[in-house]
């Protein structure tokens, strides 16, 4: 993201043009939406790795689609679905996430068990 000049971006949704706002904004949701998979899908689909990944996975694809393609413009005043140069790194970092964001979560809730 840094690369692609998007902390800024993100930190504008806060009044913000700092590049390190930008990160902890990111950094403040990406734990939201954590909580959020693992609430939505802790007991039942977060049971086993390849099922943590693969629902990770679609988690990841969602949230591609809601955050930077539809809440992020709406915030900002810009057109919705764009997709650009930046959308596939953008995809493939979120499909990362929501991978590795899966697999974490059946590593701690079977921790708990």
């Amino acid at each position: 993201m840094a690369m692609m000049g998007m902390l800024p971006v993100i930190a504008s949704m806060v009044g913000s043009t700092s590049a390190v706002v930008g990160f902890g904004v990111h950094m403040m949701i990406s734990v939201l939406i954590g909580l959020g998979l693992t609430v939505l899908f802790g007991n039942r689909f977060l049971t086993g790795y390849g099922l943590g990944a693969l629902v990770g996975l679609g988690y990841g694809a969602i949230w591609w689609v809601l955050g930077p393609l539809m809440i992020m413009p709406v915030m900002m005043g810009m057109a919705l679905f764009v997709v650009d140069l930046t959308a596939p790194m953008s995809l493939m970092g979120h499909l990362i996430y929501g991978v590795i964001l899966g697999l974490v979560a059946v590593r701690v809730l079977t921790s708990r068990a």
